[in-house]
């Protein structure tokens, strides 16, 4: 996710399954690169987008799932399986994601007051925390998810498709009323408190559900173990949230990238426990 947002003037209310096509379109087109043409920027089109967030998570973890499973059943073992299943969020994001996360840790890494920081995060450079926080986060996923493919294909899948998932419903939470926007535009002031807080708890507790639904294939004791590691990567993606609306006084589309990386690497290491 990114700031900048392509100037339109608002059209009347859409209807509520025109509503509902308009947000979908809203999610994939800003939170992924697939085919979604965006048709409307308003605030009812950004809430349903960012309510939809998850569906481009779990599309997302889908195709890199299956490439995944595809090399690993094909005989080229888990390392690969696990660096094609980590590569295939960051080429189906334009490495959006990355970059945000480089962007908010070089910002909070510099300890300067928000609105340098925010200056900083805007620069087309990475500096020294960004390039860290890269390293240590792509390999963080890999080691997880060859670990994950080492036990076997489907908890391979199973974790690419609830870390993809739940990233993207750490961006609802983000987005819930009274997380304002650290700056007056770009596409975190569009999304910035736009989703009711119930509306948002909900789609994140449904998010988790839905992943641990899909563990159950491995047993239950795997489902309630995909459940609460999605939870905890919940919690973890708060408390950086937190921490970003601290001291950058809001949200920013890097903020969103930040979030969505943290969350995704959280899950994939959860868990690799048990």
């Amino acid at each position: 996710m990114t700031d900048s947002a392509p100037a339109s003037a608002a059209p009347p209310p859409p209807e509520a399954g025109a509503q509902l096509a308009d947000g979908i379109r809203f999610a994939f087109g800003t939170l992924t690169v697939l085919p979604a043409r965006i048709v409307r920027w308003d605030r009812p089109a950004a809430r349903t987008g960012m309510l939809c967030a998850p569906l481009a998570g779990f599309v997302v973890g889908s195709l890199a799932a299956a490439l995944g499973t595809a090399l690993l059943l094909s005989g080229t073992g888990p390392a690969l399986a696990a660096v094609a299943t980590v590569a295939v969020p960051a080429a189906l994001t334009r490495g959006l994601h990355l970059d945000g996360l480089a962007d908010t840790a070089d910002g909070l890494g510099s300890a300067k007051p928000a609105a340098v920081a925010l200056r900083i995060m805007k620069q087309s450079d990475i500096g020294p925390f960004g390039v860290i926080v890269l390293l240590l986060t792509l390999g963080a996923q890999t080691a997880a998810l060859f670990e994950l493919y080492g036990r076997g294909w489907q908890d391979g899948a199973v974790a690419a498709l609830t870390a993809a998932t739940t990233a993207r419903a750490a961006m609802t939470l983000a987005s819930r009323a009274g997380i304002p926007s650290a700056r007056p535009d770009g596409l975190g002031a569009a999304v910035a408190s736009s989703v009711p807080v119930r509306r948002a708890l909900t789609v994140a507790a449904s998010a988790a559900l839905g992943c641990a639904s899909l563990a159950l294939t491995l047993g239950w004791p795997a489902a309630l173990h995909t459940a609460g590691a999605a939870l905890l990567a919940l919690l973890v993606a708060q408390l950086l949230l937190h921490h970003c609306v601290r001291r950058f006084g809001g949200v920013t589309g890097d903020v969103y990238g930040a979030l969505a990386e943290t969350t995704a690497t959280a899950v994939l290491v959860a868990l690799t426990f048990g």
